[in-house]
């Protein structure tokens, strides 16, 4: 989210800030014995059961009138992600290239066509009960024989049409048991902890946010090939 400079309730952010960081500095002590970044202690998963996933992802849905969809994290992403529609129409480009929904006529049949749509992506740690939420553009541009899913997240969430439904979905989470992380303040590395092997595979140092959601930094951009007439791989 963008600062606040101008807001009124200064003494009480900080009050929800000095607590939301001292949830970050306990689990970050519990996960990180070592304080090693890809040495986490993983014997007590906390993270949010797939059934209660499955229910935020629901109750999203309703609360934001927006399509939700789930994904879980991949192999090394101790993570599950909602992305929740707010710029786009169903099917959409997350359905097509995350759920098995077969592309679209109208991708096809369009030459050069090009698809721009807008999520929140809440990111729910499979170690901890935390969360976050980050504003990310997905985009489609056909190729000759397929299409390009370029998806960029960014370090927060700016766009003023995103903000009000942000509110409403942060003032959800805690009924999940789920503590709200701001990316701004989880963007820095950790004091006094080691980034590992995180230097090797990306370089400088992993933030707050690598060692309790993904380890790829948090606005890398990623791309998929999905083959014209099927799902992504």
């Amino acid at each position: 989210m963008g600062g606040c400079t101008n807001c009124k309730g200064k003494a009480g952010c900080d009050d929800h800030k000095g607590s939301m960081m001292g949830t970050v500095e306990d689990a970050l002590a519990t996960l990180y014995p070592t304080k090693v970044w890809g040495e986490s202690d993983d014997s007590a998963p906390a993270g949010l059961p797939p059934d209660e996933l499955a229910g935020l992802a629901d109750e999203l849905a309703s609360e934001l009138s927006a399509a939700t969809f789930v994904r879980t994290g991949g192999e090394d992403e101790p993570c599950d992600y909602i992305y929740v529609l707010c710029l786009g129409r169903t099917p959409c480009v997350v359905q097509v290239r995350d759920h098995g929904v077969a592309v679209p006529d109208e991708w096809r049949t369009t030459d050069g066509a090009e698809i721009n749509e807008l999520y929140l992506r809440v990111v729910v740690s499979q170690r901890t009960r935390v969360a976050a939420v980050q504003q990310v553009a997905v985009d489609l541009v056909r190729t000759a024989d397929g299409f390009l899913v370029r998806e960029r997240p960014r370090a927060g969430v700016y766009d003023a049409p995103l903000l009000k439904r942000l509110q409403k979905l942060v003032a959800i989470l805690p009924a999940y048991d789920l503590v709200h992380l701001d990316f701004g303040d989880i963007a820095h590395a950790p004091p006094g902890f080691e980034p590992g092997v995180w230097r090797d595979l990306y370089g400088a140092a992993p933030s707050i946010a690598n060692y309790l959601f993904y380890p790829q930094p948090q606005t890398m951009i990623s791309t998929t090939y999905l083959p014209a007439g099927e799902r992504a791989m």
